[in-house]
C-alpha cells in the first residue's frame, strides 16, 4: 500500500516518454546520413548533397540538443531554440556561398551517385518525418525539430530532381539551383522557429 501511495505522489515526467525516444532514433538516423552523404558529395562532387549533408550533422546536433534539455524550464529550451535557428541559418548562407563557389568554377556532379544516396536520405528522413509528426506543435523546441525533419524531406526530393536534371542537361546548374534552394528554406526556418522562440521568451 506504501509503494503504491508512494508511485501516486511522484512527479510525472514533464514530456512525453515517446519523443524522448523518437528523439534518439532520429539522432542515430541522423548521423550514419551524414557520413554517407559526406563521402558521396566528395565522390560526386555535388553541392547539394553536401547542403544535405551537413543538414544532416545540423540535426543530430539539434536532436541531441533537444535531448540535453528536454525537461528544462520552458525559457531554457526557448533559448536553445533560438540557438538552433541561428545555426540553421548559419548553414543557409554557407550553403549559399558554398553554391556560389560552385558556379563560378564550373565542375559538374555525377548524378547517378546523387540521385542514389537522395533516394536513400530521402526514405530515412520520411522514417524520421514520420516518428516526430505527433510533436509538430510543441513549443519552439519541438517547432525547431520538426522543422528540420520536414526541410530534410524536402531537400531530399529536390537534390533527385537535381541529379536527374544534371543527367538529363549535363550541366552543374541543376545542383546549384537546388542548394541554392535548400539554403533558402534553411533561412526561413530559422526565421520561423527565432519568433516563436521570442515570444515564447516574453510570456515564460
Amino acid at each position: 500500500m506504501s509503494a503504491s501511495c508512494d508511485a501516486c505522489r511522484a512527479p510525472k515526467p514533464a514530456y512525453d516518454p515517446r519523443y524522448r525516444r523518437a528523439l534518439w532514433i532520429a539522432l542515430v538516423v541522423n548521423g550514419c546520413m551524414f557520413a554517407v552523404e559526406i563521402a558521396a558529395s566528395a565522390s560526386s562532387g555535388s553541392v547539394s548533397l553536401l547542403a544535405d549533408a551537413i543538414d544532416f550533422f545540423g540535426d543530430s546536433a539539434n536532436y541531441a540538443l533537444s535531448l540535453a534539455i528536454l525537461a528544462m524550464p520552458l525559457a531554457t529550451r526557448s533559448r536553445a531554440a533560438i540557438v538552433k535557428a541561428g545555426c540553421m541559418g548559419a548553414f543557409g548562407v554557407f550553403v549559399l556561398g558554398r553554391a556560389l563557389w560552385a558556379l563560378h568554377s564550373g565542375a559538374k556532379p555525377e548524378p547517378i551517385t546523387m540521385g542514389t544516396v537522395a533516394a536513400a536520405a530521402l526514405v530515412a528522413n520520411l522514417g524520421v518525418a514520420v516518428l516526430l509528426y505527433a510533436f509538430r506543435t510543441g513549443d519552439a523546441n519541438m517547432r525547431s525539430v520538426w522543422i528540420c525533419s520536414r526541410n530534410d524531406a524536402i531537400g531530399n526530393i529536390a537534390v533527385g530532381l537535381a541529379a536527374l536534371g544534371v543527367f538529363g542537361t549535363g550541366s552543374a546548374w541543376p545542383d546549384q539551383i537546388v542548394a541554392a534552394f535548400m539554403a533558402a528554406l534553411a533561412i526561413t526556418g530559422a526565421f520561423t522557429v527565432l519568433r516563436h522562440a521570442r515570444a515564447e521568451l516574453q510570456v515564460a
